[in-house]
C-alpha cells in the first residue's frame, strides 16, 4: 500500500494593522467606557442627567460589582 503525502498547508502572511487605523476605534471605545463608567458610578448622584430611579436600578449590581457605594 502506498501511502500519499498531506498537502502542505500555507499560511498567510500576518499583515500589521497601523496606528493610524486603530486610533479612531481606541478613542471610540474608550468614550463609551466612560460613559458606561460614569452611568454604573456617578449617576443618580450630585451630578445625575436622569432623573428618577430607572438608571439607578438598571446597574445597581454592577455598581457593588465593581465596589461602588450605591446606599
Amino acid at each position: 500500500m502506498a501511502q500519499t503525502a498531506a498537502p502542505a498547508t500555507v499560511t498567510p502572511a500576518i499583515t500589521p494593522i497601523s496606528l493610524k487605523a486603530i486610533a479612531p476605534w481606541a478613542v471610540f471605545f474608550g468614550v463609551v467606557m466612560l460613559i458606561l463608567l460614569y452611568f454604573v458610578g456617578a449617576e443618580q448622584g450630585a451630578t445625575a442627567l436622569i432623573s428618577g430611579e430607572g438608571v439607578h436600578e438598571w446597574v445597581h449590581d454592577g455598581r457593588h460589582l465593581l465596589g461602588f457605594p450605591c446606599h
